[in-house]
């Protein structure tokens, strides 16, 4: 998995297998991580979407596929500053069904009219088989479409008229169910919230929704008995996947082991339904809770009794960059399979077992997860290099960039190239991600100068576009470079909003690196949207830029955030995608 740390996608599965404690009860789940996450067999790809079994909501033909749900879009996206827009989620959910994930939970709708919209436009582009043949790469896989609300007819009204458009459309509704947040939170008794839940899961089957989730927030700290109780009666409901959450990352694995074993063993009608599992990282546990992980399934499937999922493993490092660059949230480098260490050997061991055999010190190779090895191809870019060059080399990379993207990459490459001797790869995954990803523009960069110093005040011009191609130049003084820049990109824009976070980096070594810089910004006049717990939050909204010289890539990420947040503010006014 990558950027979206807060993001999961889970499995579920209905085979039993033998739970931690040595006990004979139990139930291969359905698991809650991230949206790329995948292993296997070493240089043997052992799943693919043609063996994805026939979709019914409550049961899974073959015993041996393990379903893949995943919560970017809606988990993930709540993270501070990686709120996203319409088109990133679209084109984060067309990555997802390229992917082959089963289910995308796509967001929750009753949070604002924004997310209600942006769920539709999902439902409606990525829910349906080939619309504008955009999903062809995906083998013609089409994903079930889920929509979160809480146990209360509002929520769930809106879910169901966002996802409905969907081929297959799917409601997951959740109430807490652990003693405190019954006491402290909803206040209510324990057959209230079983009424609660109950009486809602009906009621999203009644308006022609045949595929309800349902999750009992906080089950890792629930009681047990109680536990069997209101999952029972959500079956007899209508219920079709009960998915069990560690909501604070608060159990162990012998512990969640044992909590699906006991569930399995004891809640009556369980056999009629799918069970999955939602595991959070506080503890950093939630990979070893849920004990499968798609790449682990392919490396060790056949130990594991058989099991697939139907990923096309070649997706992942792609919707990893996508997911990353969208929410502005980085992959730490040492992150398993998509980190920029995963496949890097600095050990003169290591080394020479790779040069005698890649299987000695990898389990998996990186073309698998869709990385071709740097270099590979012999491809040195510089000034003189074509489109054809670059685009080869950033397939090598893991982008598959093509049309009006490439060619304005290409020129953005060119300008570099002319001031660099040789491009690197890093060089490129900056340019990619200060080109390609960028949210629709507001406000185009155009350009700015600075004049700053010990002899006097930072003075900063700055020139940007709107949408019509109309020129604005403000002039701005400030305590620096930056923060002149800053103030004059304020005078043209004339938005308040607060810069919470910034921060630069080099990307290569040397006098002429590129300089990558992340900004967090917050509106003064809040723009908030509801959290699944009810409380309403204020959005925050990052960007990225990238340029030799620090104050344009300064510049650029701020106008990246300003285009982000101005965007969404204008979906919000019209009441639309």
């Amino acid at each position: 998995m990558s950027a979206a740390a807060a993001a999961a996608a889970y499995f579920s599965h209905p085979n039993i297998f033998p739970p931690a404690t040595g006990s004979t009860g139990g139930i291969r789940t359905l698991v809650y991580l991230k949206p790329y996450t995948s292993q296997r067999k070493p240089f043997q790809v052992v799943c693919c979407s043609s063996s994805r079994p026939q979709y019914i909501p409550n049961h899974i033909p073959n015993p041996n596929y393990v379903r893949i749900f995943d919560t970017t879009l809606r988990d993930g996206e709540q993270s501070p500053g990686a709120t996203m827009t319409t088109k990133e989620k679209l084109d984060i959910a067309r990555k997802l069904a390229q992917l082959g994930v089963d289910i995308i939970e796509a967001g929750f709708p009753a949070s604002s009219d924004a997310d209600l919209e942006a769920v539709k436009l999902i439902a409606i582009e990525i829910g349906n088989p080939n619309v504008n043949n955009k999903q062809e790469e995906g083998g013609g896989h089409v994903p079930v479409i889920c929509g979160l609300a809480r146990c209360n007819k509002n929520d769930i009204d809106k879910a169901w008229e966002a996802v409905k458009h969907a081929k297959y459309p799917r409601i997951h509704t959740f109430i807490a169910t652990s003693e405190i947040h019954l006491v402290y939170k909803l206040k209510m008794t324990k057959q209230q919230v079983v009424e609660k839940a109950s009486s809602m899961v009906a009621y999203a089957r009644s308006l022609g929704c045949n595929d309800v989730e349902f999750s009992p927030e906080d089950a890792g700290r629930s009681e047990r008995e109680f536990l069997y109780e209101i999952l029972g009666e959500v079956i007899k409901a209508g219920a079709t996947t009960l998915n069990i959450p560690d909501t604070v990352g608060y159990n162990w694995p012998r512990e969640f082991g044992q909590l699906i074993a006991d569930i399995k063993a004891n809640t009556p009608g369980i056999e009629n339904v799918i069970i999955s599992t939602h595991c959070q990282n506080d503890l950093g546990l939630s990979t070893a809770n849920t004990l499968e992980v798609v790449m682990a399934l392919k490396c060790k499937g056949e130990l594991l009794g058989g099991l697939y999922s139907g990923i096309n493993t070649r997706h992942i490092v792609m919707t990893s960059k996508m997911v990353e660059e969208y929410s502005g949230l980085l992959v730490q480098p040492h992150k398993a399979i998509v980190g920029a260490n995963a496949f890097a050997h600095e050990s003169g061991i290591h080394q020479d077992g790779m040069l005698k055999n890649r299987s000695t010190y990898e389990i998996m190779s990186p073309e698998d997860i869709g990385l071709f090895r740097s270099n590979e191809s012999g491809l040195t870019l510089g000034k003189l290099s074509g489109r054809h060059a670059l685009k080869s080399k950033l397939f090598e990379l893991g982008y598959d960039i093509d049309g009006r993207e490439l060619n304005d990459l290409f020129w953005r490459f060119k300008s570099v190239a002319e001031m660099k001797k040789v491009i690197t790869d890093d060089d490129l995954v900056a340019l990619v991600s200060d080109e390609v990803f960028q949210p629709q523009v507001v406000w185009k960069f155009g350009d700015v100068q600075v004049t700053c110093g010990t002899l006097g005040l930072s003075t900063a011009t700055v020139k940007l576009i709107d949408v019509d191609g109309k020129e604005h130049i403000a002039c701005s003084t400030g305590a620096g470079p930056v923060d002149a820049a800053y103030k004059a990109v304020d005078l043209i824009v004339k938005v308040p909003v607060k810069l919470l976070e910034y921060s630069m980096s080099a990307v290569t070594a040397g006098i002429d690196a590129i300089a990558s810089t992340r900004v967090v910004i917050d509106s003064e006049n809040n723009h908030t949207s509801t959290h699944y717990t009810g409380e309403k939050i204020s959005r925050t909204y990052s960007g990225t830029g990238a340029s030799m010289d620090i104050v344009i890539s300064s510049v650029r990420a701020y106008v990246g955030a300003l285009n982000k947040m101005l965007g969404l503010r204008k979906q919000s006014t019209n009441g639309s995608a």
